[in-house]
């Protein structure tokens, strides 16, 4: 690897060393965050900002607490999977009601810190060194009630507390966590809730007998047994899940719903102690339940419901949201899906001029969200009055693309802007002051200014980096397709980590084109529907009709050499270019990708495509497996052989079809490595398939 890739391997991609995971505690006079001591350090340890001082403070060293550390839990390693963590040391917390102690689990201890904020008359501030507190095993995503005297968490696939003690039945059944389906897929990565008062937990019960067993056998180490966990394939068996009031003498209550209609909870909470709202959604995700919930009794009674003939999108975060006037806060679409809105008790608030993407909550009477105003790549921060629908922009960059976000409590902000120079955090107090919290993380080496356009009659967002230094006419660039186009994900963004590894590629003597097509989200929902039941065709003929518009503006572009390279949903556009499109793309490095979507979670497939056994016309069309024969292109497949995502039997079965029908191509599987691709992994990769690419397309 070159200096770069090693930078890139030992800094996990300029993250080692950045703040992150922020929250607000003690109505907004103490920020907490997750951080390691700098640029190649992954460890990371738990933080408080004072704003009375603007003082940081480590409360929870992991060196410290575990000079030997252990492994993680199951559940915690898949969980973090599900939500993409990387990081060691301490990788979650939770925080009390008040927001002065927090408890988390570190590689299966439970610890609990407190943070005594600087008074107004000036007593000093201090926080209490961790507190060990007693577990009945290895445990799971601990959370405190509100007064912090009690801790919930999951350990063996029982609810406990502490203390107290197990307060979940043995019944064969999980207790408190989120299924495969609901953190993967539907955003929903917790499975227990406190009460207001603390006394009461709403807890979920997931029964997974009826779904089928992964397996994984490391080949590298044959001594040790295969692990193996539930999983939904696409047609099959879901977790059955069930939502429980579990109260003081083991008192419980089931809430009822639907749920055979309606089996996908992907919201929960206690909205007060006398009321539970929850979010359900049927199979194929196009009706969406707003429910409340008498916890006394279980009853529950419609509050909304969202239609959709195709699906209804993810919700947006922070709704559902009940204002203090009692008016109910949902996301909709406005008329004909030109944008995604939010709406007061069913009325739209908010029209086709913006893109709602978050709601960070009340801000001086006004919702804060997230939003774009104009380029998809960008996003803005506004304040919308509830009332009248009057929006006042917070935070922009008019001059330079930059994604804007925030976070707010008791009228302390912190705003966060990414753009080409970097990412900088504002903390600004409800008096006006303003701190920024430490920034240890390595400087991204380049500045890159990628070309962003919008392209063909459908507006497709693209982008183009170029070498540095290249002088236009002076040569012509082969090019790299570097992408993903799968729903969900947005590539075309101002965010400058996500350029860093492109602009490498253009460094290496490439033009890097990437394409948001339809079916990508921030454009607008009829811009993402779309992909309805239509991936291939949706995603090459966007990928190949924006490839062409760009070579016609950008005349150093070498269309007669064109390679394309991806992970995940991107692995599937690669491979699936060469295997259908090798008069425009002449290479392909395929990783993680999903040749048969028969063989993928439930939840993602069907909201796309529908049931496999309603619509094996799609099913077929959009596997991979079945194209095998008409390869006549370099093809580089590359699968982890302990990704439980995208199970690497999805590009063996593709190796295989690709065998028996005499098409030569390249395998890597590579034992231990998961759908992330952490520790240098993906450095490595990039230089192998540097070698590729540069052999297969001529380049230099």
């Amino acid at each position: 690897m070159d200096d770069f890739l090693r930078l890139s391997a030992a800094t996990a991609r300029f993250t080692h060393g950045a703040p992150r995971a922020f929250s607000f505690g003690d109505d907004g006079r103490l920020l907490w965050f997750l951080r390691s001591t700098g640029p190649t350090d992954p460890i990371e340890g738990l933080w408080v900002l004072d704003t009375a001082t603007g003082t940081e403070t480590c409360l929870a060293d992991p060196r410290a607490l575990a000079p030997e550390p252990g492994p993680l839990p199951a559940a915690e390693r898949r969980l973090r999977e599900r939500i993409r963590l990387v990081a060691a040391g301490i990788g979650s917390y939770a925080l009390s009601g008040d927001g002065r102690s927090a408890v988390f689990a570190l590689y299966g201890r439970l610890f609990r810190v407190s943070y005594e904020p600087t008074a107004a008359g000036g007593a000093p501030a201090g926080g209490a060194p961790p507190q060990e507190i007693p577990a009945a095993g290895p445990v799971f995503d601990p959370r405190p009630n509100a007064d912090g005297s009690r801790t919930a968490y999951v350990s063996g696939d029982a609810l406990y507390t502490a203390p107290g003690g197990r307060i979940s039945p043995a019944d064969g059944a999980r207790w408190g966590v989120a299924e495969f389906a609901a953190a993967e897929e539907l955003g929903r990565a917790r499975g227990h809730w406190w009460s207001p008062d603390g006394v009461t937990l709403l807890a979920a019960r997931v029964a997974e007998s009826a779904l089928q067993r992964r397996h994984f056998a490391d080949p590298a180490h044959p001594e040790l047994p295969p692990e193996d966990f539930a999983y939904p394939e696409a047609g099959g068996p879901n977790a059955e899940v069930q939502l429980w009031v579990l109260g003081p003498g083991g008192h419980r209550v089931r809430l009822d719903w639907d749920a055979g209609q309606y089996p996908y909870v992907s919201d929960a909470g206690w909205e007060s102690s006398e009321e539970i709202l929850l979010t359900v959604q049927d199979r194929l995700q196009q009706n969406v339940l707003l429910l409340s919930a008498d916890p006394a009794t279980g009853r529950t009674r419609e509050l909304s419901r969202t239609t959709h003939p195709q699906w209804v999108d993810p919700l947006v975060p922070g709704t559902p949201a009940r204002l203090p006037d009692g008016r109910m806060l949902t996301a909709a679409d406005t008329p004909g899906g030109a944008a995604r809105a939010l709406a007061l008790d069913g009325k739209l608030l908010t029209g086709d001029d913006i893109q709602v993407r978050g709601v960070a909550g009340l801000h001086r009477g006004r919702l804060l969200i997230e939003a774009g105003l104009r380029d998809p790549a960008e996003q803005q921060v506004l304040l919308l009055d509830p009332d009248t629908g009057e929006l006042t922009v917070l935070a922009d960059d008019t001059e330079v693309p930059t994604v804007h976000a925030v976070l707010a409590s008791g009228g302390t902000l912190l705003l966060t802007a990414a753009g080409r120079d970097g990412i900088r955090r504002t903390l600004r107090t409800a008096d006006g002051r303003e701190f920024t919290p430490a920034d240890l993380s390595e400087p991204l080496p380049y500045r890159v200014a990628p070309v962003l356009e919008r392209v063909t009659e459908h507006g497709v967002p693209t982008s183009l980096v170029l070498p540095r230094g290249h002088v236009p006419g002076s040569r012509k660039l082969p090019v790299l397709v570097d992408g993903y186009g799968g729903p969900g994900f947005q590539d075309v963004s101002a965010e400058p980590r996500r350029w860093q590894h492109r602009q490498w590629w253009a460094d290496q003597g490439f033009a890097v084109v990437t394409v948001d097509n339809r079916g990508t989200p921030y454009v607008s929902p009829a811009f993402t529907h779309a992909m309805y039941r239509r991936f291939s065709e949706v995603t090459l003929e966007d990928q190949v009709a924006a490839l062409q518009a760009l070579g016609a503006r950008h005349g150093d572009l070498d269309l007669g050499r064109v390679g394309v390279r991806g992970w995940s949903y991107g692995g599937y556009t690669a491979a699936l270019a060469v295997l259908r499109r090798p008069d425009v793309f002449h290479a392909a490095a395929a990783g993680a990708a999903p040749t048969d979507f028969r063989h993928y979670d439930t939840a993602y497939t069907e909201r796309y495509l529908g049931l496999p056994a309603e619509n094996p016309e799609v099913y077929e069309q959009e596997s991979l497996v079945r194209e095998a024969p008409k390869l006549t292109r370099p093809l580089l497949l590359v699968t982890g052989l302990a990704d439980d995502n995208v199970h690497p039997s999805h590009t063996l079965r593709l190796s295989q079809a690709l065998t028996d029908a005499g098409r030569p191509h390249q395998l890597l599987a590579l034992p231990g490595v998961t759908h992330m691709t952490p520790n240098g992994t993906k450095e490595k990769l990039m230089a192998l398939e540097l070698e590729f690419f540069r052999r297969e397309l001529g380049a230099v």
